[in-house]
């Protein structure tokens, strides 16, 4: 087999920053053992996130020259919308900054005026933000994912489907609570894991039995077209842009992040088909985000956004981009670094419950080996787990996540695999060294989205147990 190659040429660059193990010792005591804080500057390769982090081509930038920057009416929006609603298939396409902001807008437009007690939303796995946004109205957000979505060690080739039968007495049992459903594509939470067509089309099939909206959180909608196409059975030989635009059709809606497949620093939207949701939501985002035709975005944002969802859509570029991900996750395994398998899209999940056994869920023990990573080579990464997920449970003990994961995510067109290659040898370094990790302590913790900006404190190296020599 040919080996992939990044099908692009590198014509811009920036420097790496390179720290000494002191001075990153220095940096995380200041950030209170919490990546999210520490100064960019200090990092040297940054997983921690793949939103907003692209290097954006010289196409992007040259759309962003001709930007209409006219307040109402831009030409700018009126490309971007042409192009989006080509795409999904819906009607209203209403643009804000990114897709926290879409979630947001979306929430308080369902119940803003009802109130959101009693009420749920079920998805395969809310990411943090959405969970977040639902939560912050009184709403429960329930994760559905199949069985085999909780198990870093299954190979389903669809592990962020939805459990169907599941959601059927899901929606019977809150009969009248549900205003819409939704389904995350690709599934962050459980390792940026793909939905199968067939599992999309039931769960369509299932809400307008009930005539209830079907929304997708698609900001990955690209990486999962790709993957329709590469594992499931009826689905090789068709066009990216053809799966994406069955997976659209089947929704009522969808929000989206554009700082993800769609290869930009900032952006997203908001779609659906309801006029009446739509009104509302405009009129919203006139009071939080701007005018309906830039939506708290400048319009140069919105022709890099249109130039990028084209670009995300390419085949030689999807196929570059899993093989990354697949090259690093197979490097950490061989070194004994176990992985949520098979590797997702965009990033890899290293199972710290697994890599890390003496560490429990309540000391955190994928913040101990994010830190760890930090420490030994300056890799900054994503607690997923019961950090981002974990909470106090009705009696005050700790209820922890069902998983335990760190998420390196991999920016769009940023690493080679020399870099990867380096990243692997400090992986290995860690490995070494994993029974010396202790957890921590969380000493400050803010009511949402904790992982954003929680402190922590180190807690005392515990003693390993052996067995007795025989």
């Amino acid at each position: 087999m040919a080996v992939i190659i990044e099908p692009f040429k590198i014509k811009s660059v920036e420097p790496i920053p390179f720290t000494t193990r002191g001075e990153r010792e220095e940096l995380l005591a200041t950030a209170g053992f919490n990546p999210f804080l520490l100064p960019a500057s200090a990092v040297t390769f940054d997983f921690l996130t793949d939103s907003g982090t692209a290097a954006m081509s010289a196409a992007q930038w040259a759309a962003m020259m001709v930007a209409d920057e006219s307040y109402a009416g831009s030409q700018s929006f009126f490309r971007f919308e042409s192009f989006v609603r080509e795409l999904t298939g819906l009607r209203h396409v209403i643009p804000t900054h990114q897709g926290r902001a879409a979630e947001r807008i979306l929430f308080d437009c369902l119940f803003h005026e009802s109130g959101g007690s009693g009420r749920s939303i079920p998805s395969n796995n809310h990411f943090d933000t959405t969970r977040a946004n639902i939560e912050y109205q009184g709403v429960a957000a329930d994760d559905l994912v199949i069985a085999e979505g909780r198990d870093p060690e299954s190979t389903h080739p669809f592990k962020g489907n939805v459990d169907l039968p599941r959601l059927e007495r899901y929606l019977d049992e809150h009969r009248g609570a549900v205003p819409i459903g939704m389904c995350t594509i690709t599934n962050n939470t459980g390792g940026g894991q793909p939905v199968s067509l067939e599992n999309l089309r039931g769960q369509a099939r299932i809400y307008r039995a009930r005539n209830i909206p079907f929304f997708l959180d698609a900001c990955r909608f690209a990486e999962n077209s790709w993957f329709v196409r590469e594992r499931e059975p009826g689905q090789a030989g068709r066009s990216i842009r053809d799966i994406a635009r069955e997976t659209f059709a089947l929704a009522d809606g969808c929000t989206l992040s554009a700082k993800k497949d769609a290869l930009c620093n900032m952006g997203g939207f908001l779609a659906c088909n309801d006029d009446g949701l739509a009104a509302r939501a405009k009129n919203l985002l006139i009071l939080t985000e701007g005018f309906p035709t830039y939506g708290g975005c400048a319009a140069r944002d919105l022709e890099a956004l249109t130039v990028g969802l084209e670009e995300g859509m390419d085949e030689r570029y999807l196929e570059y981009r899993v093989a990354t991900v697949r090259y690093l996750a197979n490097g950490l395994e061989s070194l004994g670094i176990p992985t949520v398998r098979p590797p997702g899209g965009h990033a890899v999940y290293i199972d710290a419950r697994r890599f890390l056994p003496h560490v429990p869920s309540h000391e955190f023990p994928g913040q101990a080996l994010v830190v760890a990573l930090y420490l030994e080579g300056g890799i900054r990464s994503c607690e997923i787990g019961s950090v981002m997920f974990g909470k106090p449970g009705a009696d005050g003990r700790f209820v922890p996540s069902a998983l335990e994961l760190v998420r390196l995510a991999l920016p769009r067109r940023c690493y080679t695999q020399s870099h990867i290659d380096r990243v692997l040898e400090i992986a290995e370094e860690v490995a070494q060294k994993r029974e010396e990790l202790s957890g921590f302590e969380m000493v400050e913790r803010p009511p949402f989205l904790p992982h954003f900006t929680a402190r922590f404190r180190p807690l005392p190296r515990r003693a390993l147990s052996r067995p007795a020599a025989s």
